[in-house]
């Protein structure tokens, strides 16, 4: 997948042909409405999709693989730069970037003024829609500097149209992100882009914005093939391949349903994402201090993951039943150990009710002050109690379920299984009951509607994305499409919203074909 992003000169291939139509008016709109504001055309459109998951729900950031697949929405950044005269006009010191959406009514339009050799500034404790664009531009200009340490940015006219729903479960941030930072490297004759490199500085710039970020957003928003799913994988590094649909009667049909239960994780992160970050990095650490072993620094997000925990305590050369499980390479044997992990943590983990800062810390070694500097301090969490033992049973748990579900993609006699629907479908409620049970990330509606998506045909039903509200993903009979959507917008939408307008309850439940990833 280290490919360049790829350059086009049409839409068609970005989209389903249903959806061609609509998107051609929506770029026709943005390259006016660009035009009208700055006098002239962008020299290019970025563009990045948001993303639905399939299955590895909040397991990316303790380093383990996920099954995501890329979506018809995105972020589009159309960019020009002012030509060099008109640029030094307000000296040598300094860009300065305006920045435009086309929703103006709910984003006002900015301007920012940045020291050539400096970056933009952003406050994580402001919700402000520029942040995203700063971020992709502090990432991709970071990058710039390491090739040429004397790099000096370039003034920049904007304008960003988006179509993901913000807080949906989709990962807006993450295509906002990568389409910026797609198109600042892109301004400043990075050719080509590769899209390992924009990755890897995208899951890294988020995290400017507030959150803890793992890295399943951005690979699904940049590596994605239009018509497969993709697996991503972090350790021992970034990898993705993308993984073809099995070709079965009735086709493999993935509906995506909004609870409309707004959910933006920067905003709630404190006592929701990120405080499963934190309670995901002290768990590997407990787990590592009663085991005698010492972890390593690695790419989670505080260093530290259940992942590598795992990576050290096999390192040590244990076994399981007589087999030497240090290298790990085989699926079996990556299964035996994530099985044998799972097992451990209700003997190690074993407060129920969870654990205090003041006993994490004595567990540790440390003092109160010094657990929260080295991991609450970036990204500070409110909370009184950590759950660590539920939290690790449902990584270790979910992990599993990722390796079922690949090999049943991947399995050559899928497309001759007749329960190859359920049996996928099966390991998506498994999901939803660890989400909602052990990981505590789901939410009256969310639990809603799945219940009523199976109660009307779904093979498999589950939230997707950070939780907490936002968006559920549902595997569904092909000839039951329509039946399950009256279902939900009978015995969800309409009980919740009685005056629902057709344009809403479209949006609503949408039928999500795996998309292309980012291209310019």
């Amino acid at each position: 997948m280290d490919e360049p992003v790829p350059v086009t000169q049409s839409i068609e291939s970005l989209y389903p042909d249903a959806n061609i139509p609509a998107q051609q008016k929506r770029w026709q709109n943005l390259m006016a409405h660009f035009e009208e504001k700055y006098g002239k055309r962008p020299l290019f459109v970025a563009r990045s999709p948001g993303r639905v998951n399939l299955i590895g729900e909040h397991v990316d950031y303790s380093l383990y693989e996920v099954l995501p697949m890329a979506i018809s929405t995105d972020v589009l950044v159309a960019l020009a730069l002012l030509d060099e005269e008109e640029d030094r006009k307000g000296g040598d010191e300094k860009a300065v970037i305006t920045m435009l959406n086309t929703n103006s009514h709910k984003h006002r339009a900015s301007e920012c003024t940045i020291p050539r050799g400096g970056r933009a500034e952003i406050d994580a404790t402001q919700h402000e829609w520029t942040s995203y664009f700063k971020a992709g531009f502090n990432g991709a200009v970071g990058l710039l500097r390491r090739g040429n340490a004397n790099f000096s940015p370039r003034s920049m006219q904007i304008l960003v149209d988006g179509n993901v729903p913000a807080g949906g479960g989709l990962s807006s941030s993450a295509a906002f992100v990568c389409a910026s930072a797609l198109a600042v490297l892109r301004a400043h004759a990075r050719e080509p882009v590769m899209k390992k490199e924009l990755v890897e500085l995208a899951i890294v710039s988020e995290r400017e914005v507030g959150v803890n970020s793992g890295g399943m957003d951005q690979s699904a928003s940049v590596f994605s093939i239009k018509g497969d799913a993709l697996r991503v994988s972090f350790s021992p590094q970034l990898d993705a391949a993308a993984i073809p649909f099995p070709k079965v009667e009735p086709p493999i049909t993935f509906m995506i349903a909004q609870s409309f239960v707004t959910s933006d994780k920067h905003v709630t992160a404190p006592r929701c994402y990120n405080l499963r970050v934190v309670e995901c990095t002290l768990a590997a650490e407990m787990m590592a201090k009663t085991l005698a072993l010492q972890l390593q620094d690695d790419s989670a997000p505080l260093a530290r993951s259940l992942r590598g925990l795992q990576h050290v305590y096999y390192g040590r050369g244990n076994s399981v039943d007589g087999t030497d499980l240090t290298t790990g390479n085989s699926s079996t044997t990556y299964k035996t150990q994530l099985e044998t992990m799972s097992s451990m943590v209700s003997s190690i983990l074993d407060k129920d009710d969870g654990y205090t800062r003041e006993e994490i810390a004595m567990a540790l070694s440390m003092s109160v002050s010094a657990l929260e500097e080295k991991y609450m301090s970036k990204f500070p969490v409110n909370a009184t109690r950590f759950m660590l033992g539920k939290r690790a049973q449902h990584v270790f748990s979910e992990a599993l379920r990722v390796v079922a579900f690949k090999e049943l993609l991947q399995d050559p006699a899928s497309p001759t299984r007749s329960d190859l629907l359920p049996r996928l479908g099966a390991l998506m409620n498994e999901t939803q009951e660890s989400c909602r049970e052990a990981y505590e990330c789901s939410c009256p509606e969310l639990d809603e509607l799945c219940t009523v998506a199976r109660d009307a045909g779904a093979y498999g039903s589950r939230l997707t994305g950070a939780g907490w509200g936002g968006c559920t993903v549902h595997l569904v009979p092909m000839d039951k499409l329509s039946y399950i959507r009256d279902a939900l917008i009978q015995k969800y939408y309409r009980l919740r919203e009685p005056d629902i307008t057709e344009d809403k309850l479209q949006e609503a439940v949408i039928v999500s074909e795996p998309g292309q990833g980012s291209v310019m």
